[in-house]
């Protein structure tokens, strides 16, 4: 006897529902619903609460945090020069995590009820719901919990007077990031490259979800063969 398939009711709390999906879950997730009113996650006010965060929070958050990081990293006898080296450094790291963590943790496959909705609170809610402007940014309380493990990895490779330094950029890189990325959904360039940033990320949404994983470059794409062909990205609207 097969089990009737599970049906998601959008107009209650999406979160604990969605992990029945089981193996259906990854082809509706990647079914993008264009709507710039995001559904409800939880019944609990204050849960829901902490999912919804404006863009510019982001920034009026962590750039005092990277102003304090990169000022400590000169206070501890680095100067300005050696600081702002470590700032272009602290972002091209960040670029190269930006990539793999979208690659290979946001679009893990899952099947299981607890996977399926970790997975769609991680990120499977942004591409079941991309033009959603209140679930664009990382909440600022998750992201505070990430710097930790982020801190320490940069103290295994750097010592105590330039690990402030290149947290501060890899910081800085990481609200460069979640700034375009809202700009890259909400925003109207006119030109490149932001134009082109554009498509390039609306073609990941829409089109090949396989291919195109950079947001603020298309460095790593081109340097582990997920470029999408430019043929698509040039059609994409």
């Amino acid at each position: 006897m097969v089990a009737a398939a599970f049906t998601v009711d959008l107009d209650k709390p999406l979160v604990f529902q969605v992990g029945h999906l089981e193996e259906q879950y990854q082809e509706w997730v990647h079914q993008p619903i264009v709507s710039k009113e995001g559904p409800r996650f939880f019944e609990n006010d204050i849960l829901e609460f902490l999912t919804r965060t404006k863009w510019w929070a982001v920034p009026l958050i962590w750039l005092p945090v990277v102003c304090w990081c990169l000022s400590t990293s000169i206070q501890m006898g680095n100067t300005i020069t050696d600081v702002a080296m470590m700032t272009v450094f602290g972002i091209f790291l960040w670029t190269l995590i930006e990539y793999v963590v979208h690659r290979f943790l946001f679009h893990i496959k899952t099947k299981s009820y607890w996977g399926n909705t970790a997975h769609y609170l991680l990120h499977g809610c942004h591409h079941k719901h991309p033009m959603d402007g209140l679930r664009l940014v990382f909440p600022p309380a998750a992201a505070a919990i990430l710097c930790f493990p982020f801190w320490n990895m940069i103290k295994l490779f750097s010592t105590p007077s330039t690990t402030p330094g290149l947290f501060g950029g890899g910081l800085l890189g990481y609200v460069i990031y979640d700034c375009t990325h809202y700009y890259l959904h909400h925003g109207r360039p006119s030109s490149d490259p932001a134009k082109y940033l554009k498509k390039y990320h609306l073609n990941h949404h829409f089109r090949i979800q396989t291919k195109g994983f950079g947001i603020t470059s298309t460095l790593w794409d081109h340097v582990f063969g997920t470029l999408p062909s430019t043929k698509t990205v040039d059609k994409t609207v």
